[in-house]
């Protein structure tokens, strides 16, 4: 049975019936490293989370990330014996945006290695949904236990060994996403990876992989409001963030955007002295295409992530294991100057030579056949992901639907694929799992959700059961590797959201999921054990399970679930 489960890896344990449930056991100012095995690796890492009560302060005071991030993180790679020149020999394609920087990420890294299959195509990109090592890839695999924690105790015996900051107020050790950064940075300059496809974490300009003084190409995705306690409340205010990792004399692409965010972005463009600015619409010919990640809206990441490798091809900075191409490749977009009056003109900003905006031409050169089998070949596990229950015993009539959208926008798109791919027998049973982060509002998520869901002519409940649960992976605890100091434990331990969640579906849902079957759980594990008793009851019934809102919650079904990555 499902509540027999138990996971020796959990970081937080119910020492005693009065001890804290949500609270993983703090660290010490020195912590120990014990043997130096993985499991000490990551107890290491996890005390490196900054906690609840820190990111509310951050929140409050309406910032977080500030000029000083990148000077410490330099600061922070020289005390680990490199310098910003060392990361241009990682050949970067740095990719931002609000929706679908990972997805784009995941293309151009399937596209690299597919056009050169004897190459090392490093990626970098967060967060992770089972174990941390899937941050760090290298052709397309998580490096392994025994290379994670060796590269993990390197830098942290030279942060050791080199205490001296310029500030005082700099720890000693940069907190959990930096400190993963210059471990990836590490592992691919020691792996001598060829190319690295680089995602951002938050933001852009700065963020922890902006210190990339020569990256080969620079992209923004679509851009929306998120995160704006850090990036700002405006999508000017974001559109300069995300602009913030153009970098001079390199392509910056883009994808259309609305007219105050596009507005921005060309002006970011100029003040760095971009080579170009690109605007790429979709690629018409990807219509004809199944693409490796479903969901239409991957159209315009893929037409993104294309150009994105046109410009690393076209490159004078192009890495040798990729010049044996050159001349292979068509010139997949016509630069004809006559094009180039009729395009809107960037407006001017105080530098020698402006930044010239183009857009491709879409329709005058097919797609490459390897880029296109790249795009076809890539994965991008908990995005658009249908996935069959394993356990054909106690849920052999389960499919699990699984998308970590958590914007307005992307629970639409999210909505429409899971319309477009599920099950279509009326007599299924449809069940919702959903959470979302404090500070987000539920009604609007869920309302962008239940309208795309909704059909007028329906006469059915969007779902016939909605489960709201929290992120805790086990009743009484954390999987080691999804633990969240950042998770406030009185939030969870009162199911603050989950109630909030609940109350708004009840309000929205227009022929109404009938009130014994929404649910609030306190954990993942309770939701799937609800779900295994729901299948059981006639194993001949399809059960259909839309999981959706986070991408931890994502990671944490998987794990329970044993769901495959």
């Amino acid at each position: 049975m499902l509540s027999a489960l138990r996971r020796a890896d959990l970081s937080v344990r119910r020492s005693s019936p009065s001890a804290p449930l949500f609270l993983a056991r703090p660290m010490s100012n020195q912590p120990d490293v014990g043997q130096r095995t993985y499991k000490d690796a990551i107890r290491l890492l996890n005390g490196l989370q900054s906690n609840a009560a820190v990111l509310e302060q951050i929140r409050a005071s309406g910032g977080g990330q500030t000029e000083y991030t990148i000077p410490e993180t330099v600061e922070y790679l020289a005390r680990i014996g490199y310098q910003p020149d060392d990361l241009d020999r990682l050949g970067v394609l740095h990719v931002t945006g609000t929706k679908g920087k990972g997805s784009t990420s995941a293309f151009c890294d399937s596209i690299l290695r597919t056009l050169a299959p004897d190459s090392r195509v490093g990626l970098y990109t967060s967060p992770h949904l089972v174990t941390v090592r899937e941050r760090i890839r290298i052709n397309g695999v998580p490096i392994d236990e025994q290379r994670f924690s060796r590269y993990f105790f390197d830098i942290w015996d030279r942060l050791e060994s080199s205490p001296k900051r310029a500030r005082e107020s700099t720890p000693l050790r940069p907190a959990y996403f930096r400190y993963l950064t210059l471990m990836a940075f590490h592992a691919f300059l020691s792996e001598d990876v060829d190319a690295t496809v680089l995602e951002v974490g938050m933001g852009g300009l700065y963020d922890t992989t902006n210190i990339i003084p020569q990256p080969i190409v620079t992209a923004v995705t679509v851009l929306g409001l998120d995160h704006v306690a850090v990036l700002g409340n405006t999508i000017e205010k974001i559109a300069a963030q995300k602009g913030g990792i153009f970098k001079k004399g390199v392509p910056a692409l883009t994808v259309p955007q609305e007219s105050p965010a596009m507005r921005v972005l060309q002006t970011c463009a100029e003040r760095a002295q971009a080579s170009e600015m690109i605007v790429v619409p979709e690629h018409p010919q990807l219509q004809k295409f199944a693409l490796g990640l479903p969901g239409v809206h991957q159209r315009s990441n893929a037409s993104l992530a294309a150009a994105m490798i046109d410009a690393f091809m076209s490159s004078q900075k192009l890495p040798v294991k990729f010049k044996t191409l050159l001349g292979e490749l068509p010139t997949e977009f016509d630069e004809d100057e006559d094009d180039d009056d009729e395009l809107p003109p960037i407006r001017q900003a105080s530098i020698a030579e402006p930044t010239t905006q183009r857009t491709t031409n879409d329709v005058s050169v097919p797609l490459d056949d390897r880029i296109l089998q790249g795009l076809i070949n890539a994965r991008w596990p908990g995005r658009c992901q249908r996935v069959p229950d394993p356990n054909i015993t106690d849920r052999p009539n389960v499919e699990w639907f699984l998308d970590g959208a958590h914007t307005k926008e992307s629970l639409e798109w999210c909505a429409k694929w899971y319309v477009e791919v599920a099950s279509g027998e009326t007599s299924s049973k449809r069940v919702l799992v959903f959470n979302c982060t404090s500070g987000r509002s539920a009604k609007e998520l869920l309302g962008a959700m239940a309208q795309a869901l909704s059909s007028p002519r329906s006469q059915r409940a969007l779902f016939d059961t909605a489960i709201f649960c929290t992120n805790l992976t086990y009743a009484d605890g954390f999987s080691s590797e999804l633990t969240a100091h950042a998770s406030d434990s009185d939030s969870l331990k009162h199911l603050t959201v989950q109630k909030e969640c609940a109350t708004a579906w009840r309000a929205l849902e227009r022929n109404g999921t009938l009130e014994q079957h929404v649910l609030v759980l306190p954990s993942i594990e309770q939701a799937i054990q609800h779900i295994t008793e729901l299948a059981a009851r006639d194993k001949a019934q399809p059960v259909d399970v839309l999981v959706t809102g986070s991408l931890h919650l994502i990671g944490g079904v998987m794990q329970v679930a044993s769901l495959p990555l």
